[in-house]
C-alpha cells in the first residue's frame, strides 16, 4: 500500500475534474466515490443529478465562511495511495475504509467532529485519489504535519490487517521520485525513464571516482548533460544544476534539476565529502597508476575484501561510509564493463544506489580503498569480454556479491528494510552478472581438471578434506569441483602449499552460504596465488602434449555442454 502526498492546490473544482475525466490517457474507469467526510457527499460519477461543481461547492464551504483576508491561498489537499503491483483487487468498501484510516492518520479529519471535510475518488482498480480542503469546520488550519509520514505509518498496518503485500518502510533518504507529470512527459517522448532518472545516474557515475571539483563537473559535460554552476561572489561554487539537452519546458528552454533534487547525496556539498580526508589518509602515499582494465579489477577484488572486514568489525560510520563508496564501485565497472555483462552491472548499481544512503552518516576517509578503486575502473579503461579483462571481471563480481550481501545484511540490522531489499536486489543481478562473465574461463578450468590424472584427483581432493572438513562433501559434488581441482593443481606446480593456501583462502570469508562454494574458492586462490584469472595465461597452460588450438576448441565444446550449468547462481 503506497500514500503519496501531492502538492497543495488552490481550485478544487480544477482537481475534481480531473478526477472525475477520463485521464490523459483514458485511463480513468468509473469514477465514483467510495467515502467522504459525513458519508453523504453527493457523487457525481453515480448521480446523474449532481455535478461536480456541487461537490467542489460542499468540499469548500468552510473556506468560504473565513473573511476574504484570513482565507489560506493554497487550501486543496490531494493524496492518492495505491495497491502494491500483486495485491488483490479491494472492494469499494475496503477503500472505504482504507481512505477514512489515511485521512485519520494524516490529521486530515482527526475524528473530533471538526475535521476538514474531503473524498474519496476511485477511478481504477488499485487505487483512490483523497480530495480534501485545509480549513476545519471550527475555521482552524488542520494539523497535518508530516502528514507523508503517518500515511506511510498507517499503511504498513493496513497491510497487516488486509494481508497484502508489505512494502518496506521508508526512512526518508530515499532519492525523490519522478512526479507524475514527469512521467507522463517521458511517456508521450517514447521514453523508458524520465530525465531525472537519467540525470540521476549520470551525475552518480560521474561522481563515482572522482578524484575533485573540476574532474567531476568536467565528466558532467563529457556526458553530455547541461551544466550550470551557481557561483559566491568569491568566485567558489556553491551549487550546481543539470539538464538533458533535449528536455525543454513549453518555452523550449531546458529543464534544470539541482543535485539535491536528484538524490539526497547529489548536492555539492556531500559530493564534496567524498573527496575529505579523514583520519585514515593521513601521509596517505598516491597509489601507483592502473595499467590496465585487468589490474584495476585486482585492485577492486581486494578493497572489496578489506570492505567485507569493516562491515564485520567497524563501527556504524565506516560501515556507511563502505557501504557508499562500494556504491561508486559498482558504478564505476557497470560503466567500464563489456556488452555482455553491462546491463546487469548497471542494473546492480541502479538498485544498490538506494542501499548506499542511511541516516547512519558516513566516516569519511574510510573509504579510501574502495574510492580509489572506483577512480582506477574509471580510468583503466573499458575492459573486453574474453581474456584477462573478462576473467577479472568475474573473480571481482565474485568478491561484490559477498560485498552487497553483507551490507544488505547490516541494514537489515539496522532495520533499514528498504536499503536492505535494495542490496538484495543488487546481490541478484551481480550473480546473474558473474554467470555471464565467468561462463568462459570456468569452462576452461572444468575441461583443464577433467584431464588431470586421478591420481592428482585425489591429491586435491584430500586437501580440501583437510582444509574444509565440514564442507568438502558438498564442494566435492559441486559442478564446478573439475575447476577448483585445476586451480589447485595451479597453486601447486607454481610452488604453494595448496592446503595452507586453501585454508586460507576459506577462512577470509563463510562458504556456507554461497550457492557455489567451488566457484568461490577458484577465484579466492588465483588472487591469493597472485595466478593469471584467465587460464589460458597460466604457465603450463598448453602442456600434457595439447596444442593452443585444440585446447580452445575443447573448452568452446564444453562451454556450449555446461552453459545451463555456469549460468546458474554460485
Amino acid at each position: 500500500m503506497i500514500p503519496r502526498i501531492h502538492q497543495q492546490g488552490r481550485n478544487t473544482a480544477r482537481l475534481l475534474a480531473y478526477l472525475y475525466g477520463p485521464g490523459r490517457r483514458e485511463e480513468h474507469t468509473d469514477p465514483h466515490l467510495v467515502a467522504s467526510f459525513d458519508g453523504l457527499a453527493p457523487d457525481p460519477g453515480r448521480d446523474p443529478s449532481t455535478t461536480l461543481a456541487d461537490l467542489a461547492q460542499l468540499l469548500d464551504e468552510p473556506l468560504h465562511l473565513l473573511p476574504d483576508d484570513t482565507r489560506p491561498t493554497t487550501h486543496v489537499w490531494h493524496a492518492s495511495v495505491r495497491a502494491a503491483p500483486g495485491d488483490r483487487a479491494l472492494t469499494d468498501t475496503e477503500w472505504a475504509d482504507i481512505a477514512r484510516r489515511v485521512i485519520t492518520a494524516t490529521g486530515i479529519d482527526p475524528g473530533d467532529g471538526a475535521g476538514c471535510r474531503w473524498a474519496a475518488v476511485r477511478h481504477a482498480d488499485d487505487h483512490i485519489h483523497l480530495i480534501a480542503t485545509l480549513v476545519r469546520e471550527d475555521g482552524r488550519r488542520p494539523d497535518h504535519h508530516r502528514s507523508a509520514k503517518r500515511a506511510q505509518t498507517e499503511c504498513r498496518q493496513i497491510e497487516a490487517d488486509y494481508d497484502l503485500h508489505r512494502v518496506a518502510p521508508g526512512d526518508g533518504t530515499a532519492a525523490k521520485r519522478p512526479t507524475s507529470a514527469e512521467r507522463h512527459k517521458a511517456e508521450r517522448r517514447g521514453r523508458q525513464r524520465t530525465p531525472r532518472e537519467e540525470l540521476r545516474e549520470t551525475v552518480r557515475r560521474s561522481a563515482a571516482g572522482s578524484a575533485g571539483e573540476e574532474e567531476f563537473f568536467d565528466r558532467l559535460a563529457a556526458g553530455g548533460l547541461l551544466v550550470r554552476r551557481r557561483i559566491a561572489p568569491s568566485g567558489d561554487t556553491l551549487g550546481y544544476t543539470v539538464a538533458l539537452p533535449g528536455d525543454r519546458n513549453g518555452n523550449g528552454e531546458p529543464v534544470f534539476y539541482s543535485g539535491s533534487k536528484l538524490a539526497p547525496d547529489l548536492s555539492l556539498p556531500r559530493i564534496r565529502e567524498r573527496w575529505t580526508q579523514g583520519p585514515g589518509d593521513t601521509g596517505r602515499q598516491p597509489t601507483p597508476p592502473v595499467t590496465g582494465p585487468a589490474s584495476a579489477r585486482r585492485r577492486a577484488t581486494g578493497a572489496a575484501w578489506q570492505a567485507l572486514l569493516v562491515i564485520d568489525h567497524g563501527d556504524d560510520g565506516m560501515v556507511a561510509a563502505q557501504i557508499a563508496a562500494t556504491g561508486e564501485v559498482l558504478d564505476a565497472l557497470s560503466k567500464s564493463s563489456a556488452a555482455h555483462t553491462r546491463d546487469e552491472l548497471r542494473a546492480a548499481a541502479t538498485a544498490f544506489e538506494r542501499a548506499s544512503r542511511s541516516h547512519v552518516r558516513a566516516a569519511r576517509g574510510h573509504d579510501h580503498a574502495l574510492r580509489q578503486a572506483a577512480r582506477d575502473l574509471v580510468h583503466g579503461g573499458p575492459a573486453l569480454g574474453r581474456g584477462e579483462d573478462g576473467a577479472t571481471t568475474a573473480m571481482v563480481i565474485d568478491t561484490l556479491v559477498f560485498l552487497a550481501v553483507a551490507a544488505a545484511h547490516w541494514h537489515a540490522r539496522k532495520q533499514h528494510a528498504q536499503q536492505a531489499e535494495a542490496a538484495h536486489r543488487a546481490a541478484e543481478h551481480l550473480r546473474a552478472a558473474y554467470a555471464s562473465a565467468s561462463h568462459h574461463p570456468m569452462a576452461l578450468l572444468h575441461q583443464r581438471g577433467s584431464r588431470l590424472a586421478p591420481s592428482w584427483q585425489r591429491h586435491h581432493a584430500t586437501a580440501v578434506r583437510h582444509a574444509l572438513p565440514e564442507l568438502a562433501d558438498r564442494i566435492l559434488s559441486e559442478p564446478g569441483w573439475p575447476a577448483l581441482a585445476a586451480t589447485l593443481d595451479e597453486v601447486r606446480t607454481t610452488g604453494h602449499d595448496a592446503t595452507a593456501l586453501l585454508t586460507q583462502a576459506a577462512a577470509r570469508r563463510e562458504l556456507d552460504t554461497a550457492e557455489r562454494m567451488s566457484d568461490v574458492l577458484v577465484w579466492r586462490l588465483r588472487r591469493l596465488a597472485d595466478l593469471p584469472a584467465d587460464p589460458q595465461n597460466s604457465r603450463g597452460t598448453h602442456g600434457r602434449g595439447s596444442s593452443a588450438a585444440s585446447s580452445q576448441r575443447r573448452a568452446a565444446h564444453l562451454a556450449a555442454r555446461t552453459s545451463n550449468d555456469t549460468r546458474r547462481q554460485r
